[in-house]
């Protein structure tokens, strides 16, 4: 089939049109040796009986092919076949280096096309043959599979399968790649695929450690991204092949999927998706923050979400309990805001990964919302809403009772409690550690009728553990209106008189004069003084049982009645009290 020596005429030499005509007037001669007119064949008789679907290029002089073959005589009889050797032939064509016959019948092909070429003798070995293999004059018949074509004029051919919507950047020299890939030979035999090693296949770009051709294929892909790369032998692993799987002067394609890319000097990029309007505060390292978030790949492969455990993640900010990317990525957040934080992973989980989820060298993508933060120094925030339009002289103060309205929420407009839900206001005793301290904090120095805004830290609420309906650590949002108050008791005190108590007051309350008193007669009298304005009660609790407690206090003995001798107002009984410790 070679030729030890150059033609004297070669197919290299022929136009391409004149060699069109010559391929058309040997197909519609047949297949048989001689011509119509019965003399010998003029030209190689080609029939294409395999034509694949899709043909991207066909053979031109010039360019180097690998085929397969099987060499017969007309009657059958083998004299050749690369089979036999399990060797593909690989040459230029069109160049002298093949018998003309053969030179010719490779013209056009496709990779994959099976052909059968009848090639006469003057086209193959003439007059001489070849000693000892094939007779002079012969006729030649070949069955030949074209599995490979190039030329050195070839570049990479890249052709785009899959482009994501969104390609937040794409891949340069010297970045640090993750990407999938089937790779097959020209004729789609399969010689490798990393989906087979259950990883995908990790390298630096345009530092060597690819093959060229595929340096060359990746730059410019965006992550989830799907390409195809034809990439030509002398750009992939030459004269020399690669084991037994990649033959010498394969081409080789590839079907890239790109996972992720990243840069060693890359840092945090934040993408701003929703910031609400009016942020007066930025989280800074130190704060502590409560925020959902959905965790990717690159790819858009979800490896973790809050909201699938229906609780928001809580960590301080800054203070190395999260990975350093995180840290960096939520200062400077906004209550309520949303952003999307993407995490080389020199500043997330290295090269190692972590768990089943996260791989090595993996970018990772966090879409964070925001629900709020505080530090553990806050105060009580106070804004007035509005005030009432006459004069106020008298505010709320530790110890006076108080009734209100609220609603009460979270920061990210969640609703918690409302007293409206219950028709009437709040009642407490501000300083007596009836409700939680921020509440507390709040209410005083309020006028009746005035409305507040208060943003209460977890550290003045109901803390870590949260409390039922609220979550731990959940800042709160109050929106409260003061609709009464009254001045309260001094501590310890549940009766005070407006002006000097009776010069003797036991006489006032031993109504019948029977030099005792009874819990009848205490109640009535006591009844008697509030009702007359000469003194008032502890506000906000039951008058009954207030009385019953003080006349608990002054029978001394416990046997339902007080005497002179028992009875002693709470100022005088204090007195003493300061003389015993001195």
């Amino acid at each position: 089939m070679f030729r030890s020596v150059p033609p004297s005429r070669t197919f290299l030499r022929l136009p391409l049109l004149q060699l069109l005509l010559l391929l058309v007037q040997a197909v519609g001669r047949g297949l048989g040796r001689a011509s119509p007119a019965g003399g010998p064949l003029e030209d190689v008789v080609i029939e294409r009986y395999h034509i694949p679907r899709t043909c991207p290029r066909e053979v031109q002089m010039g360019d180097f092919v690998r085929y397969h073959y099987n060499g017969t005589f007309e009657d059958g009889k083998k004299f050749d076949s690369s089979y036999d050797r399990s060797t593909l032939v690989a040459i230029v064509v069109g160049v002298g280096r093949l018998i003309t016959g053969m030179d010719r019948g490779l013209m056009g092909m496709c990779v994959n096309e099976r052909r059968r070429l009848i090639v006469p003798p003057h086209l193959g070995y003439g007059s001489i043959g070849v000693a000892g293999l094939i007779p002079p004059d012969a006729t030649l018949y070949f069955d030949v599979v074209l599995l490979d074509v190039w030329n050195k004029a070839d570049t990479v051919q890249v052709s785009t399968l899959l482009h994501p919507a969104h390609c937040p950047r794409t891949v340069q020299d010297s970045d640090f790649v993750r990407y999938h890939y089937n790779g097959t030979l020209l004729d789609g035999t399969a010689f490798d695929t990393s989906y087979s090693r259950g990883g995908t296949y990790d390298t630096y770009i345009g530092s060597g450690w690819l093959i060229k051709g595929m340096d060359q294929g990746l730059l410019g892909m965006c992550p989830g991204e799907r390409r195809k790369i034809i990439i030509p032998p002398f750009l992939a692993y030459g004269e020399k092949g690669y084991g037994t799987v990649i033959p010498p002067q394969a081409s080789l394609v590839f079907h890239v999927l790109l996972i992720d890319v990243h840069n060693p000097k890359d840092t945090v990029q934040l993408e701003t998706l929703e910031l609400p309007p009016g942020c007066v505060r930025r989280a800074v390292a130190g704060d502590f923050m409560r925020y959902h978030y959905n965790g990717s790949l690159m790819d858009g492969t979800l490896f973790d979400s809050s909201y699938s455990r229906n609780h928001t993640y809580n960590t301080y900010v800054g203070r190395g309990y999260i990975i350093p990317g995180m840290d960096q990525g939520l200062q400077g957040a906004c209550m309520g805001e949303r952003r999307r934080i993407t995490i080389p992973p020199h500043l997330a989980y290295g090269e190692n990964g972590t768990g089943d989820k996260i791989p090595g060298s993996a970018v990772l993508i966090f879409d964070v919302h925001v629900i709020d933060f505080h530090n553990p120094e806050d105060p009580v925030e106070i804004k007035i809403l509005s005030r009432p339009p006459e004069t106020c002289n008298e505010t709320a103060k530790s110890g006076d009772y108080v009734r209100y309205h609220y609603n009460c929420s979270l920061l990210d407009g969640t609703k918690l409690f409302s007293s409206h839900d219950y028709g009437d206001p709040q009642e407490a005793t501000l300083g007596a550690n009836k409700v939680i301290e921020g509440l507390d904090t709040g209410l005083q120095g309020m006028c009746v009728g005035e409305r507040r805004q208060l943003v209460v830290p977890p550290h003045l609420a109901h803390g870590e553990s949260g409390a039922r309906g609220v979550p731990g650590s959940a800042v709160l949002l109050f929106e409260v209106e003061l609709v009464s108050r009254e001045e309260g008791l001094p501590t310890g005190y549940l009766f005070v008189w407006h002006e000097d108590p009776p010069v003797n007051l036991f006489e006032g309350l031993d109504l019948n004069k029977d030099g005792e008193v009874p819990p009848e007669e205490f109640s009535a009298f006591i009844k008697a003084q509030v009702s007359e304005g000469k003194g008032r009660l502890m506000p906000g609790q039951d008058p009954e049982k207030t009385i019953a407690d003080m006349f608990q206090n002054q029978d001394r003995n416990q046997d339902g009645k007080i005497t002179v001798e028992e009875l002693k107002l709470k100022s005088d009984e204090d007195q003493e009290r300061v003389h015993e410790e001195l």
